[in-house]
């Protein structure tokens, strides 16, 4: 069987991307992707190496999109929309430090499911 040369990965230049960041109470996750939904990059508050009740706070979510707008930069990023979703203290944060590393902020969306009255609660309880 003849063997198969992998054709090398090519930087990718998206001029604007659309960072997902998604804060709950114990952690911030951001996902940068192009206009069509392909992943680009992403990170967390864990992958970042904070531990426990620290993964929460506005510090590690503004930590987080440095490291982001660091490798952002070399994809030739000009333009950013934000998907915000949860109710976490990191999401004002990661909007922040996108802007102070130069990235316009196109767009700032709640993206945050809200039921219209959603499940039936459990039965009563007995006791």
């Amino acid at each position: 069987m003849a063997y198969k040369k992998k054709s090398k990965k090519t930087k990718r230049q998206v001029d604007t991307v659309v960072a997902h960041v998604r804060s709950t109470f114990n952690n911030t996750i951001v996902s940068i992707t192009t206009l069509d939904g392909d992943v680009l990059l992403n990170s967390s508050a864990g992958r970042l190496g904070f531990k426990g009740a620290r993964r929460g706070t506005p510090f590690a979510a503004s930590q987080i999109a440095s490291g982001l707008a660091k490798d952002m930069g070399s994809l030739g990023v000009k333009n950013v929309e934000v998907n915000l979703q949860g109710p976490g203290s990191g999401r004002d944060s990661v909007v922040r430090s996108f802007q102070a590393a130069g990235f316009g902020i196109t767009t700032l969306r709640d993206v945050t499911p809200l039921p219209h009255n959603g499940c039936r609660p459990p039965k009563k309880r007995r006791v």
